[in-house]
């Protein structure tokens, strides 16, 4: 599979600081999109060291089966999605050690969702409430489960879907990279075809834009994926950007 690939990302209307960070890199075929959270700047902190601690391990491992692994691995899944998971097991470990190094990051952490396509094996892992959708045949299908309380209610039928998006606890998410020793990652394989879109973004995208007006956005400017995700920013912030907000969009031929 070969992927072209842009992304953006904004502080929004009401955030002084971009705590969002993201890889968009079509040669690892590794796509990221992280959310920090924290206070100062350990959110930005918490956000770039996952990502860029995901991007080493890929990176590292590209052309290197036999290298050993510091976390098990995990016979249900393929090569690929025991790749990506540990990769962000190795991030978790990262933001606790800069922790213990700087008393004033701790607390930090962040939301995370991932894609890693590797020829015709494809993955998306995910913790928190960045989200990653494949847009496949003028549909969209969201590939990631929100770990957050408000979805978890919704699942449960205890809350309306209308009314999460409205919801004052909308934002408390149940999951997130963080340093602590019990994370849980979701992961998900599914096969890429030719013509495929991944579109992965943080809450700020999602929160105020519906699934069908992103599909609506992208299939308007599919010859132009900066556009279309300049676009998806654009979106969010007309309607008051309470939020930062990042798009990463990945076209698959």
């Amino acid at each position: 599979m070969q992927a072209t690939v842009a992304a953006a990302s904004d502080a929004g209307r009401k955030r002084s600081r971009n705590e969002d960070s993201f890889c968009a890199d079509a040669s690892l075929g590794l796509y990221i999109v992280a959310d920090g959270m924290g206070g100062h700047a350990a959110g930005e902190v918490a956000s770039r060291t996952t990502a860029d601690t995901i991007r080493q391990f890929i990176l590292d491992t590209q052309h290197d089966r036999d290298r050993t692994w510091p976390f098990g691995f995990d016979p249900a899944l393929s090569y690929s999605g025991n790749r990506l998971r540990t990769a962000i097991m190795i991030a978790n470990l990262a933001l606790l050690r800069r922790i213990q190094r700087d008393d004033e990051l701790e607390g930090m952490a962040t939301t995370v969702s991932a894609a890693l396509v590797d020829g015709t094996d494809a993955v998306v892992c995910n913790v928190g409430d960045c989200r990653a959708y494949l847009i496949r045949d003028d549909a969209i299908r969201q590939l990631t489960v929100d770990h957050s309380w408000v979805a978890e209610q919704v699942r449960a039928g205890l809350i309306p879907p209308d009314a999460a998006r409205t919801h004052p606890w909308r934002h408390f998410v149940t999951r997130a990279v963080s340093g602590n020793s019990d994370l849980t990652i979701d992961v998900v394989q599914f096969d890429p075809r030719a013509g495929d879109a991944l579109l992965l973004c943080s809450d700020g995208l999602h929160s105020l834009v519906t699934d069908d007006e992103m599909l609506e956005l992208v299939r308007a400017r599919r010859d132009d994926l900066r556009g279309a995700c300049q676009a998806l920013v654009d979106c969010a912030n007309a309607r008051g950007g309470p939020d930062n907000v990042t798009v990463v969009l990945v076209e698959l031929a």
